[in-house]
């Protein structure tokens, strides 16, 4: 039987371009021969290992098939997918992997075990080098599941895959039934390291997709495709859309088209990818409303940070930095959330968020859709932590505070007659846009419906930038 007509090996067709998989290694079988190996058949050991195309451009592919001793990784099995990431680094491509897989195969024990390392070896010096795609289609337990968390996307089969370090039922007090830790709807909604869930025929769709959005590698130029949409289009009642910015990012990307990740995980902060005049421009947006596919309002936040959405975007601002692709923000914070588990990790999540931006020396570009007060306003790409271009709405608000509050706590024991005339006071002078604009803080003032056509000439005149950081190993936060 040859591997193509293997579930692995129909996987792999399904995800690249018709024709174009070239298998490597296919004739690699196991060399142990410990508890009776060596009488067991083991077909290219347990996995499927080779390059292709996705849009013509060049990728590195691995599946598991699980048909193998359950497709469970031993020293061959391990060799190859080392020898693959080997070939992607020095040919600068990117490397995805289809997991289904029972584990460390336990008749190879310590042999098994090293290899398991040097996977893992390969995996960190491939980061942010190459892009690394990781989709779990079956198993992926115990130290396996360290495969997507060292990767920089992971897609994950709602029905049949299993993602976890310990099962369910390993975990005190809990059982299968009450919480399904190692299902997608946990690992997408409360771990966040999933970031789509779907069929394994619209998992291989959405990869293809992301493929086309991401440069090969860190000295690649970011993708450009022909742009067929009006740099200046006019994008009437954008204003509407400002609370869930994910619905604001299609409204100005080229041809309405933005790529989510992490839907799911922090619906309050928004990450994605979308084109703009052709190019591909990362996205970062704090949401404050969820609507649902029939225009229906589903969920509502606080526009406050949380430690789960400064995470999530810490990651992908990070990953964007990396391989030279600008980014977007849209801010609308006035202020950090406020309650006991928040408290626990805020402070931490928001600083590694500001480092990722002030870090970060790709263009970057902050539209403020609405207020953007105090600390929680420099986590989100100001100008003093590192913008290079700051947009206002009409509108916005920016400031210390909410102009309300203020006036109660410096004018505390006045009547309420005295608080709301400070209260006005303090927003003409010290939070209205135009008071920021004044100070320098904001670079222009722009009406909604025209953010497309200023974003866009934005990143143009950034095209070039240049900027160099402090010589270092690398920083600590």
């Amino acid at each position: 039987m040859s591997n193509a007509s293997t579930l692995a090996g129909k996987r792999i067709n399904s995800l690249l371009d018709e024709n174009s998989f070239v298998e490597i290694g296919a004739q690699i079988t196991a060399r142990n021969t410990d508890f009776g190996l060596a009488k067991t058949e083991t077909p290219s050991d347990g996995v499927i290992t080779g390059y292709g195309t996705i849009n013509d451009s060049l990728v590195y592919v691995y599946s598991q098939d699980a048909s193998v001793l359950g497709g469970t990784i031993g020293e061959m099995h391990a060799r190859k997918i080392t020898a693959l990431y080997d070939m992607a680094m020095k040919m600068g491509a990117p490397v995805i992997g289809l997991i289904d897989c029972a584990g460390l195969r336990l008749q190879e024990a310590t042999d098994a075990l090293n290899s398991f390392g040097e996977i893992h070896k390969k995996q960190s010096m491939a980061s942010g080098v190459i892009p690394q795609i990781t989709a779990v289609l079956g198993n992926c337990g115990g130290g396996l599941a360290l495969f997507p968390g060292l990767t920089d996307f992971t897609f994950m089969a709602g029905e049949n895959a299993r993602l976890f370090v310990n099962t369910p039922n390993a975990l005190s007090g809990n059982h299968t039934d009450k919480v399904d830790t190692a299902s997608a709807k946990f690992q997408s909604e409360k771990a966040g390291l999933v970031d789509f869930t779907g069929t394994e025929n619209e998992i291989f769709a959405n990869i293809r997709r992301l493929v086309s959005l991401l440069p090969a590698n860190n000295e690649d130029d970011v993708p450009e495709a022909e742009c067929a949409d009006d740099l200046n289009r006019v994008c009437a009642d954008l204003a509407n859309a400002a609370g869930d910015t994910s619905i604001l990012l299609s409204q100005i990307a080229d041809e309405g088209d933005f790529f989510e990740l992490k839907p799911d995980y922090a619906k309050e902060m928004v990450t994605g990818f979308l084109r703009l005049n052709g190019v591909t421009v990362g996205a970062v947006a704090n949401r404050t409303d969820v609507y649902d596919a029939d225009g229906n309002k589903a969920e509502s936040f606080d526009n406050a940070l949380t430690a789960e959405g400064c995470e999530k975007a810490q990651e992908f601002v990070d990953f964007c930095d990396a391989f030279g692709i600008p980014v977007l923000t849209l801010t609308n914070a006035a202020g950090f959330k406020a309650d006991l588990e928040s408290e626990s990790r805020i402070a931490r999540a928001a600083a590694k968020l500001i480092y990722a931006f002030v870090n970060a020396n790709v263009p970057k570009v902050n539209v403020i859709i609405g207020s953007a007060f105090g600390s929680a306003y420099n986590v989100m790409n100001s100008k003093a932590a590192g913008a290079d271009v700051t947009f206002a709405w009409t509108g916005a608000s920016i400031g210390m505070m909410d102009a309300d509050l203020a006036a109660k706590i410096m004018y505390a024991g006045q009547d309420s007659s005295v608080i709301s005339e400070k209260a006005a006071e303090y927003a003409s002078l010290q939070s209205s846009v135009e008071s920021a604009a004044k100070r320098g803080y904001v670079d222009t003032i722009i009406e909604p419906e025209d953010t497309r056509k200023y974003v866009i000439g934005a990143f143009e005149m950034l095209y070039t930038k240049r900027e160099d950081r402090p010589v270092k190993k690398h920083g600590t936060v």
